[in-house]
């Protein structure tokens, strides 16, 4: 599958896969952004894509980021649908105590690509029995 990528920005780095088989594409920050400790900043990246129809970018954390300087982005996953043509943008929240800074062409988070399902949402007064049921948030497993 092909995703057509539009530079926005000189020096801008476009999505690359650390290694042969990874999920997400490693996606690098245009600019150097200042994250005070505690608030959370948009860093660009520099670049627009135009991902195909029935796709959608899903934006994760990079995990040694993450669990080493305290970055992820502050939305948990963030969602790129295939419509958008604007520049992607990470918004980084600092879960830690220190300032910190992203420089310009550290990676900074991952891009997954992924179909989805464009469904219509029609009202009912029942819906069908399973197992589960109505247990949530940690009723499974319980005995």
């Amino acid at each position: 599958m092909k995703v057509n990528v539009k530079r926005l920005r000189e020096g801008a780095r476009l999505p690359a896969y650390g290694s042969e088989y990874a999920a997400g594409a490693d996606l690098y920050a245009a600019e150097g952004t200042a994250i005070p400790a505690g608030e959370t900043r948009f860093v660009p990246t520099g670049f627009a894509m135009e991902l195909p129809l029935g796709t959608v970018g899903l934006v994760y954390a990079r995990s040694g980021l993450a669990c080493k300087e305290d970055l992820a982005p502050a939305n948990k996953v963030g969602v790129i649908d295939c419509d958008y043509r604007g520049e992607v943008m990470v918004a980084l929240h600092n879960h830690g105590k220190q300032d910190r800074t992203v420089e310009a062409g550290e990676r900074i988070a991952q891009l997954v690509i992924a179909p989805y399902y464009a469904v219509q949402f029609g009202e009912t007064e029942t819906l069908s029995s399973t197992v589960r049921g109505e247990g949530g948030f940690g009723s499974t497993g319980k005995n």
